[in-house]
């Protein structure tokens, strides 16, 4: 049980590693892009700055390279372009917003602006009245910026989506699972059962008094609770039971009898009703469950404590052992389904137990405290009526 565990978590790592390799490759893979992008637009912008320089030292350029000159400032449709003189006075400008083109100032502030971005190119010429082209990234490329980790969420979140999808497609299918099987389970007991209950009846007619025959009735009625235990699971019970002192005396009475002499079994009750809407049997269930496994823990010696009390608005209930303990990953992992620290057992009766108390119940059972060597304190939390 243990090594499936550990598979199943390693199964867990590999896929979050993968989930996490394919939403960093794409982050990388479109910065890789936008960089490229952004050198590409360096680069128009060196040949747009030749071009106005050319333009400038040529005092009568050819039709042709007048042409082209035109041609190449005219295909910059996207990056802003700011030209300024050497007393920072706007000669030209391209693709900058149409409600700053005639201010000649905000012109001037945004040319400032652009240099924190990209450093401006100077243009010398012999006269002294040099010009600097300040320039920063297209619309497209500013908005392209975010692209990679807008991506990588949507994706980290598909994929996390999908993990929970299939997660819980498995748990409810593990949950009719495990119903079916109770259920079953409890249709098997019932045949022998009722045979059982008859012969009974014929033996108290023989031997009314028979001390054998009455404790073989109580483990009959014994069988038939658990039966009955087994076909509520996966329905929804009736919580038509009230009196919660009363269910756990009679839960008492019943274990005391029936684990080892060397277990100093303990019960603190309030001494006033508890009135809790509850389901005797399967609240009796849950309580049995952490009493055999505080038995299991103690090895058949020790002591075991099982309190009442109420806190707030709410009834709790401490099943306390002076057994082995438990780790910290044996305490996490103990509501688990199918997870056991015994050579034998399915690792159902605390999954079961917690399934009673939060999904029938609206409540909630936990490890309060544990320390390994020194015992296990199980803590039920009900809602008082």
């Amino acid at each position: 049980m243990l090594r499936r565990t550990i598979l199943s978590k390693l199964n867990n790592w590999i896929i979050f590693t993968l989930m996490t390799l394919v939403v960093v490759t794409i982050v990388v893979a479109s910065t890789l892009l936008i960089n490229y992008l952004r050198k590409e637009e360096v680069k128009r912008v060196d040949i747009l700055v030749s071009a106005l320089k050319f333009q400038q030292e040529v005092n009568t350029p050819s039709l042709e390279v007048q042409e082209l000159i035109l041609q190449i400032y005219s295909s910059n449709t996207t990056i802003p372009v700011i030209l300024l003189d050497k007393d920072d006075r706007p000669i030209a400008h391209r693709n900058i917003p149409g409600e700053i083109e005639k201010d000649t100032f905000k012109i001037t502030e945004l040319a400032k602006k652009m240099s924190k971005n990209y450093p401006a190119i100077e243009l010398k010429f012999p006269n002294g009245n040099n010009q600097f082209v300040y320039y920063d990234n297209s619309k497209l490329l500013n908005n392209l910026r975010y692209s990679p980790y807008i991506l990588g969420f949507f994706i980290l979140s598909y994929f996390l989506f999908s993990f929970w999808f299939l997660r819980t497609i498995k748990k409810t299918d593990e949950g009719y699972l495990w119903a079916g099987l109770a259920k079953e389970t409890a249709h098997q007991i019932g045949t022998p059962l009722s045979s059982m209950i008859g012969w009974m009846e014929i033996m108290k007619l023989e031997n009314p008094d028979s001390e054998g025959v009455h404790e073989i009735e109580k483990d009959i009625e014994r069988l038939r609770t658990i039966s009955e235990r087994f076909s509520k699971i996966g329905s929804v019970p009736e919580l038509n039971d009230m009196n919660f002192n009363q269910t756990i005396q009679e839960n008492f009475n019943y274990l005391k009898t029936r684990i080892s002499k060397k277990i100093n079994f303990t019960l603190n009750l309030p001494t006033y009703n508890i009135l809790v809407p509850h389901n005797k049997i399967l609240m009796s269930w849950v309580i049995e469950n952490l009493v055999k496994n505080a038995v299991d823990a103690m090895k058949g010696e020790g002591s075991l404590l099982m309190s009442v009390f109420e806190r707030n608005k709410n009834i709790l209930i401490e099943v306390k052992d002076t057994g082995s303990g438990m780790t910290k990953q044996q305490a996490r992992n103990a509501f688990k389904p199918g997870y056991s620290t015994k050579k034998r057992g399915w690792g159902l009766g605390l999954s079961l137990a917690k399934r009673v108390v939060k999904e029938y119940h609206n409540g909630d059972i936990k490890i309060s405290q544990t320390e390994v060597g020194k015992g296990t304190t199980f803590r039920i939390t009900i809602k008082k009526a």
